[in-house]
């Protein structure tokens, strides 16, 4: 969570993408409005990282996505990238803003960053968590090209008044399967954070998807 000025041995800090601007702040903000994400799955929240608080990452990222990288990873977070993302870039940008060890397995990962949904590794592929240690299971920050326009999918549980209904886009067919055999072995199982434009909407682990 915080910006990491050592390690950056070798990267051309001339042409890195800046990070937050107020990175304590910065941070702390971001967190509660992930945290609400995740408290109240499948609501849209706004991270507010345009304007004076404008966060921009290299390509392919979106601001969300990158916002949501900055706060989150850090020495302790092994990061797996998808073969779209993972460019000398984006690796410099995340190596020298968060220090984190980016892995080459998803199953070794704390973090993933997802930006080719259509072609991401299976849910069962990431770290899930063991029984004694529930908290080893991984993240997914899963950027999606719209949080609307794709299937409708009702999500039930902790945090949702009744049900709420969600429709990420380019999400591969397989996807929401997937889910609900994850959500069946709570607590261990992946949380997602869907990220796209500057928004966000949080998907933990204990949350039902039906249709």
């Amino acid at each position: 969570m915080t910006q990491a000025l050592s390690g950056a041995a070798g990267i051309d800090t001339a042409s890195l993408k800046p990070g937050l601007a107020d990175p304590v702040h910065g941070a702390q903000r971001l967190f509660r409005g992930l945290l609400t994400a995740l408290a109240h799955p499948g609501r849209t929240v706004d991270l507010n990282v345009t304007g004076p608080d404008a966060v921009e990452g290299p390509v392919p990222l979106d601001p969300a996505t990158a916002a949501a990288a900055l706060t989150l990873l850090d020495y302790d977070t092994p990061l797996w990238i998808d073969w779209i993302a993972d460019t000398p870039p984006v690796r410099a940008y995340l190596k020298f803003h968060c220090g984190c060890p980016i892995v080459e397995r998803s199953q070794d990962a704390g973090f993933g960053l997802v930006t080719d949904p259509v072609n991401m590794p299976r849910l069962a592929l990431f770290a899930q968590g063991v029984d004694q240690y529930p908290d080893g299971a991984a993240t997914l920050l899963l950027q999606v090209p719209s949080l609307e326009g794709g299937p409708a999918v009702t999500l039930r549980g902790p945090g949702i008044r009744d049900r709420v209904t969600v429709a990420p886009a380019g999400l591969p067919d397989w996807f929401w399967n997937d889910w609900r055999l994850n959500a069946a072995q709570f607590p261990l199982g992946v949380d997602i954070f869907f990220t796209c434009g500057s928004s966000v909407v949080g998907l933990p682990r204990s949350i039902l998807a039906e249709g």
